[in-house]
């Protein structure tokens, strides 16, 4: 792990919890979680269906604010409760990327397109757009297939243009959802190996939601989320069944 002691966590939860309905039809589907990721650190995040992982990702993607609370993301508060101090979504697209089960890449846009469109969104010339965008489906191995449309694309190259797109904007945090789901084992190693790289060289906080037992060894640290609770597991070792 290479995080900097000196810099902010990429993400802090503090005592989070989100609660759906009053009363006899309440339910506590994030019960006091309080978490740190740091840049430069890959988490993985494994738990039951149902257990609250989806929760807890969408409240720290300031998508589903939770009940109580505080979020702050490099070092600025960002929800108090359901209290968002930032616009949200601009927050997002400036200083988030998000990786999901199936890559959602737009269909009638190029590969380098997909990446460079989500520069464009934030006032990145063109010109300079295409340049970084390129530079991005470099690093990820994947630009010989710049100009392809995503259905000419085999999955493990897919989810590499979204990794790209998810890093266009330098974002201190990445949440991915099940990333490996739809990919076989090889696939699914060397993408998550892709995320890895990501954390420890462009220094963010990477966060993974994962079922996936066969690359438990590549995470810095595991969270365990059962019932909306988290418990953290220091080595990935110690994780030998699925949850």
């Amino acid at each position: 792990m290479s995080a900097n002691s000196e810099t902010p966590p990429a993400i802090e939860v503090s005592h989070l919890r989100k609660v759906y309905g009053r009363g006899h039809t309440e339910v506590v589907a994030i019960r006091d979680a309080t978490l740190q990721i740091a840049r430069g650190e890959i988490v993985g995040m494994l738990g039951p269906s149902g257990s609250g992982k989806s929760t807890i990702l969408t409240a720290m993607a300031l998508i589903n604010p939770p009940t109580a609370g505080q979020i702050t993301i490099s070092g600025k508060p960002v929800m108090d409760g359901p209290r968002a101090l930032v616009d949200a979504r601009a927050f997002r697209r400036r200083h988030l990327g998000f990786v999901f089960q199936k890559p959602n890449l737009i269909p009638f846009l190029t590969a380098l397109e997909n990446v460079q469109i989500a520069l464009e969104v934030n006032d990145i010339a063109p010109r300079e757009a295409r340049k970084r965008a390129l530079e991005l489906l470099d690093y990820l191995g994947v630009s010989p297939r710049a100009n392809n449309l995503p259905d000419a694309l085999s999955g493990g190259e897919q989810q590499r243009v979204a990794i790209a797109r998810a890093l266009a904007n330098n974002p201190s945090l990445i949440l991915a959802d099940e990333p490996t789901a739809a990919l076989d084992s090889k696939l699914g190693r060397q993408v998550m190996e892709l995320f890895a790289k990501v954390a420890h060289e462009r220094h963010a906080g990477v966060l993974v939601v994962t079922h996936d037992l066969r690359t438990l060894d590549i995470f810095d640290r595991i969270l365990d989320v059962e019932d909306g609770a988290i418990q953290v597991r220091e080595n990935p070792a110690t994780v030998t069944s699925a949850r």
